[in-house]
């Protein structure tokens, strides 16, 4: 098997490398050039520089951020790849962009894989993330030897979309956790209690998870380099809120935490770590 990846960032490199790791990496390609040559260079493996340098590839996955950049690298990819290769898009998009994506391949005869991913960038690089894939059983498990290399889990939700609208619940689930664990250790640094007794005891019991976890004792040292970027975070909860006004339920989490986001990227923490979110909640003047 072939396969080739688009999309090197802090997700997309690590994930990159555990598929040359299993010897199936082909083609590397990047919007930024330097980063795909300097990628390619290291790992031995073909630097892109157009949709068809991908054009031998059984399988390309894609890593990028925007619905756009997906439609733009979907639609120059249907083009050149040869009829039963597949697509495997890894982004954060709408339910209605991954049907677009798949419509638009259908025509070529290419499949397509909406799989967005949770983990982190810790799940990226320890090559243990969650996989959320809609699309057709078959085509997932011809493009399966390529996604296990960096997934510690496989989960086909449905057919296409269902990989997006299951990305969609989790980001409702992480953005309400975030605010929870920001709330409570701002609650916790204004009682004077001390960090190190805190966050065990917290995490002994029923207030245990994954953002207190990892990200407990960094923000209370004001340490926000990013595993999830605060921008990230904002552009996946305008998605999110999207899918579920259509959906008619209430939407209580979402547009709180679409408003604190917002408001960190006015403060301009926008790269920063989705924990910076604390800095909202200890309240007092901006900064």
């Amino acid at each position: 098997m072939k396969v080739g990846f688009i999309g090197l960032g802090a997700m997309g490199a690590p994930m990159a490398r555990y598929v040359h790791n299993r010897g199936l990496l082909t083609a590397v390609g990047n919007r930024t050039q330097a980063k795909a040559d300097a990628l390619a260079a290291e790992l031995d493996v073909r630097a892109a520089r157009s949709a068809a340098n991908f054009a031998d590839c059984d399988v390309v996955t894609l890593c990028v951020s925007l619905d756009a950049d997906v439609l733009e690298n979907v639609a120059a990819l249907a083009e050149v790849l040869k009829a039963g290769a597949i697509v495997v898009d890894h982004s954060t998009v709408a339910v209605e962009t991954a049907r677009r994506c798949a419509a638009m391949l259908a025509t070529h005869n290419i499949g397509f894989i909406d799989a967005p991913v949770s983990g982190g960038v810790e799940g990226a690089r320890n090559g243990k993330l969650s996989v959320m894939a809609g699309g057709d059983a078959e085509v997932l498990e011809r493009a399966r030897p390529a996604i296990e290399a960096y997934a510690a889990r496989i989960s086909h939700m449905g057919g296409t979309g269902a990989g997006q609208a299951t990305k969609a619940v989790n980001q409702v689930l992480v953005a309400g956790i975030n605010e929870a664990v920001c709330e409570g250790l701002a609650l916790g640094e204004k009682l004077g209690l001390d960090p190190e007794r805190l966050l065990p005891t917290l995490l002994a019991g029923a207030a245990n998870n994954w953002f207190l976890d990892k990200r407990g004792a960094t923000m209370l040292r004001d340490e926000f380099a990013p595993g999830f970027k605060c921008a990230h975070m904002l552009k996946d909860l305008r998605i999110v809120q999207g899918i579920a006004r259509d959906s008619g339920i209430r939407t209580t989490v979402i547009d709180q935490a679409l408003a604190d986001y917002a408001e960190l990227i006015e403060r301009g923490m926008g790269e920063s770590d989705t924990s910076a979110l604390i800095a909202i909640k200890r309240g007092g003047s901006h900064g």
